[in-house]
């Protein structure tokens, strides 16, 4: 199998890294970077038989469009986009299956990039047109676990857990940053607390863009959240948050 990455940052980077180690045929198409069965032409991926898009998601939909000039209608593709639903507006003339891995840091770039980012990583899946067995097993090799459900539950899933912890982190640092003895005194629980704060930029802006009736929803269930544990019984309810992360993680 002959695989075809575009986008070589941190995620792009890290699948680039991993199939070379896997011994797969791997190519990458990259305006940043240059080596080795890196080029700058789409053109080299006609002949792949699985074509990862890697780019950032204002530049997503662009390049789906374009690979419909230059591969055939066998082809597997798929995008690494951290929302699903404007992905899957438009059938495509090959094999697409969109997914989203939830993986990462909070730097960006192939410098940042590393083997073994995906491992026992979860990877979602909204196979709306279609499944392919290749693409999960692919995912599998990286030592991820694939998850299948649809663009909306994606998108209303991904705000609880990633877009609006990540509005939250942003907002408790803004919330402190005029402290300075808040900052002096600040240690490793604030740190933890606002690391996605660091968020790569255009990712971030992204995501609360495109996704902002879901991190409005996500945000008024966490103010509830916040009520109910304030309220009554605080002892009792933290304790079953702490079991219930323990079985998560």
């Amino acid at each position: 199998m002959k695989i075809g990455i575009i986008g070589l940052g941190l995620i792009g980077g890290s699948i680039f890294k991993d199939l070379k180690k896997l011994g797969f045929d791997v190519i990458a198409v990259s305006n940043s970077q240059s080596g080795e069965n890196i080029y700058k032409n789409y053109d080299v991926l006609k002949d792949c038989n699985l074509v990862f898009v890697c780019s950032a998601m204002n530049k997503t939909l662009n390049i789906l469009d374009k690979l419909e000039t230059i591969l055939p209608q066998e082809t597997i593709v798929t995008d690494v986009c951290s929302l699903k639903n404007f992905v899957c507006k438009k059938k495509r003339p090959y094999r697409f299956v969109p997914t989203h891995p939830m993986a990462g840091t909070e730097h960006k770039g192939f410098e940042n990039s590393f083997e073994g980012l995906f491992k026992d990583a979860k990877w979602v899946l909204t196979p709306v047109f279609g499944e392919s067995e290749e693409l999960v097993e692919i995912i599998k090799k990286l030592g991820a676990k694939p998850i299948i459900t649809t663009p909306d539950k994606h998108d209303e899933a991904a705000a609880l857990i990633s877009h609006m912890p990540m509005v939250i982190a942003q907002a408790i640092f803004k919330t402190a940053q005029d402290n300075p003895l808040a900052l002096e005194m600040a240690a490793s629980g604030f740190r933890d607390m606002t690391r996605l704060a660091m968020s790569n930029t255009e990712m971030a802006n992204d995501m609360v863009q495109m996704n902002s009736e879901n991190i409005q929803t996500s945000i008024l269930k966490l103010y509830k959240a916040i009520g109910d544990l304030t309220n009554s019984n605080y002892r009792e309810q933290i304790e079953e948050i702490k079991k219930n992360r323990q079985l998560m993680f």
